[in-house]
C-alpha cells in the first residue's frame, strides 16, 4: 500500500513539475523572441500547475492528519447558510460562468466548523469544475430526523452506478471525456467522506439525468432536536 502510494504521489508531482519546469526554461532561453501573447499564455500555464502542485500538498497533508489519531475534531454548533454563502462567493470568482442558488433556511448542525467548511469546499468546487459551462450550482437544506441534509447538485456528465463507490476511495478518477480534461488528484473526495464520517454523518451521491447531486448528512445540533420535539408536541 505505501508503494502504491509513493508511486501515485511521484506520479501526480512529476506532472506539474515538469510542466513548470519546461515552460521556464522556454522562457528563459527565448524570451526576446516570444511575443506577448505567448508570454501571457505560457504564465498562466506556470500558474494554473503551481496551484495544482499546492492543492495536491494540501491534500496530501490532510490525508496524513486523517490518519493520524491525534487529529481531534471540535464540536459546535455550526450556522450553515453564513458558511455555505461564504464558500459560494468565493468560487464564484473562480468560476464566473456557473451561478448558485442557496436554499437554506436557518438551520444549525453539530460539526467541527473547519473541517465542516473543508468538506463544503469540496463538493461545491467539484460541481462548478465538472458542471455544464453556464449551468447552475443548487445547495439546499433540510431537516431529516435528528440531522441535517445538505445537498449540491449540478448539471452536467453523470456518474455511472458503478463508479459511485469508486470516486471515494484514494486517489480514484473515473475516465470519462471531462476529468480528462479537468485536473485532479483523486484525493479530494476520499477526505471528504473521512472528513463527514468522523464527524457522524454520511456522505451519498446520485446521478442521473443530467444532474449529479451529492447529499451529507451532519448530527443537527440540540437546539435544532428540541424544536422538532416541540413541534411534534
Amino acid at each position: 500500500m505505501n508503494e502504491d502510494f509513493i508511486s501515485t504521489v511521484s506520479h501526480e508531482l512529476r506532472t506539474p513539475l515538469t510542466s513548470i519546469r519546461g515552460f521556464s526554461q522556454t522562457m528563459l532561453a527565448s524570451w526576446d523572441k516570444l511575443d506577448d501573447e505567448s508570454k501571457k499564455k505560457f504564465l498562466k500555464i506556470i500558474i494554473e500547475q503551481s496551484n495544482r502542485l499546492i492543492n495536491l500538498v494540501e491534500n496530501m497533508l490532510s490525508v496524513t492528519k486523517l490518519q493520524d489519531a491525534k487529529d481531534d475534531i471540535i464540536f459546535k454548533e455550526v450556522v450553515i447558510k453564513p458558511v455555505i454563502d461564504m464558500i459560494c462567493s468565493i468560487i464564484k470568482n473562480q468560476y464566473p460562468d456557473k451561478s448558485f442558488d442557496v436554499q437554506i433556511s436557518a438551520l444549525n448542525i453539530l460539526a467541527d466548523k473547519d473541517k465542516f467548511q473543508q468538506v463544503m469546499t469540496n463538493l461545491i468546487e467539484n460541481a462548478a469544475k465538472y458542471g455544464d459551462y453556464n449551468s447552475k450550482i443548487t445547495v439546499k437544506a433540510v431537516n431529516i430526523d435528528d440531522f441535517v441534509s445538505i445537498s449540491v447538485i449540478n448539471k452536467g456528465l453523470e456518474i455511472k452506478k458503478e463508479d459511485c463507490e469508486k470516486i471515494f476511495t484514494k486517489f480514484s478518477r473515473i475516465d470519462n471525456p471531462l476529468t480528462r480534461k479537468v485536473q485532479g488528484s483523486g484525493l479530494g473526495l476520499y477526505i471528504t467522506k473521512t472528513l463527514v464520517e468522523k464527524m457522524g454523518g454520511q456522505i451519498k451521491v446520485k446521478s442521473e439525468n443530467g444532474l449529479t447531486t451529492f447529499e451529507v448528512l451532519f448530527p443537527a445540533s440540540n437546539i435544532e432536536r428540541q424544536a422538532r420535539v416541540k413541534c411534534k408536541q
